[in-house]
């Protein structure tokens, strides 16, 4: 714990920043209050929209821990050694996302107490019980690697043997996140925007889309703001795996609506048809995500042409236009999309309240604020070494 005592020096830039996030968390927690205090209707949630904006953001920054193992991989089972710097920061990225993952659950329980139904009583055949053990051993692994891995860079010693299979672990772990995540939605029948086996596929590429896009810009933040540089072949590198991944998923997307058109089945159709053309008169949601496909598609034009993907300035374009468009998806669209329309065929709108959305902006500052953290720690470490 010592060395995050480095934290807790800074500039006036920083400590300003610090006293922003704090500021948006007490927001959060303010709001949290009322929840408990009103229950769920203080939030847009529904009989018929049960899952909103909390189990979308779980959904989504599950991906970003996920993608960590891209990093991973590479570094240490192929020993690419330019990978060094990034490995560490993606590992701690992947505590940040699961953190936030887990305060996402957390609200959308309504009652906390019913955390202890899954913790008390366990079900093999719940995969809610997996998801839970899923999140809790990669949290662990990522936790205690990165605090092993940066323990032994202060120290300037060798990483200590045992924590190898640990690492090693970790990456099917990483893996069988996200994997137990799209089962929780491909495994209910009558949300037929949901039940396609190649859904763990599609939350599996749009993570190491979206994962390794955010962790570009993050380098590329700390690049300008501390000079800090995790060397630009590697972010190369990364940007074109990102490119893959991204072109994978729009693959699968499109499989998904060929699939729904062609065979003609209409709850296969009207989850489609609702959110990119509207379906008996609601369309707030047509815009956004129109505004997904189309940053999909640019973004993926930007990476594919070396030309432009060796742009700095296109580059922090791309994987910003990567993040927003797949939160689009799978962070508002993937759960309205599933609930909407009912099996009964009603469409119930779902709109996010303000305490709501402020729950939410509160857990993305909590995220921010360990980021901050921990990368600070991080880089004076390196600095002294």
């Amino acid at each position: 714990m010592f060395m995050f005592e480095r934290a807790l020096t800074g500039s006036r830039k920083y400590w300003l920043w610090v006293a922003s996030l704090l500021f948006v968390v007490l927001a959060g927690s303010l709001c949290y209050v009322l929840q408990l205090t009103h229950g769920l209707a203080v939030t847009g949630l529904s009989r018929d929209v049960s899952w909103g904006l909390y189990i979308a953001q779980f959904t989504f920054f599950v991906g970003v821990a996920a993608s960590a193992v891209i990093v991973v991989l590479p570094y240490y089972l192929h020993n690419y050694q330019q990978f060094v710097r990034l490995t560490l920061l993606g590992e701690l990225l992947a505590v940040t996302a699961v953190t936030m993952c887990m305060l996402f659950i957390f609200v959308d329980l309504g009652q906390p107490s019913r955390i202890f139904n899954i913790v008390l009583h366990p079900q093999l055949k719940s995969v809610m019980f997996w998801d839970m053990i899923a999140l809790g051993g990669y949290l662990l692994m990522n936790a205690v690697i990165a605090v092993v891995t940066l323990t032994a860079q202060r120290e300037q010693v060798p990483v200590p043997g045992w924590i190898k299979p640990v690492i090693i672990l970790s990456i099917p772990w990483a893996i069988s996140i996200h994997t137990v995540t799209a089962f929780l939605y491909s495994g209910l029948p009558g949300r037929s925007y949901w039940l396609t086996a190649i859904l763990a596929p599609r939350f599996l590429a749009s993570a190491f889309a979206s994962g390794p896009a955010l962790l570009i810009l993050l380098c590329l933040a700390l690049r300008k703001l501390t000079g800090f540089d995790a060397g630009w072949e590697a972010i190369q590198k990364l940007a074109v795996i990102v490119a893959y991944a991204l072109a994978i998923n729009i693959f699968l997307i499109l499989a998904e609506v060929f699939t729904a058109f062609y065979s003609g089945i209409p709850e296969h159709e009207e989850a489609f048809r609702y959110l990119f053309v509207g379906f008996n008169g609601d369309y707030h949601l047509v815009p956004w995500m129109w505004l997904s496909a189309l940053l999909s598609w640019v973004a993926l034009t930007l990476l594919l042409v070396p030309k432009w993907r060796n742009n700095i300035r296109l580059l922090a374009v791309a994987c910003a236009a990567i993040f927003v468009s797949i939160w689009l998806d799978k962070g508002l669209g993937l759960i309205v999309g599933g609930f909407t329309p009912s099996p009964l065929g009603a469409v119930t709108r779902y709109v996010p309240t303000l305490p709501e959305s402020t729950i939410v902006l509160g857990i993305w500052a909590v995220g921010a604020l360990m980021i901050t953290v921990f990368y600070k720690t991080t880089l004076s470490v390196w600095e002294e070494n």
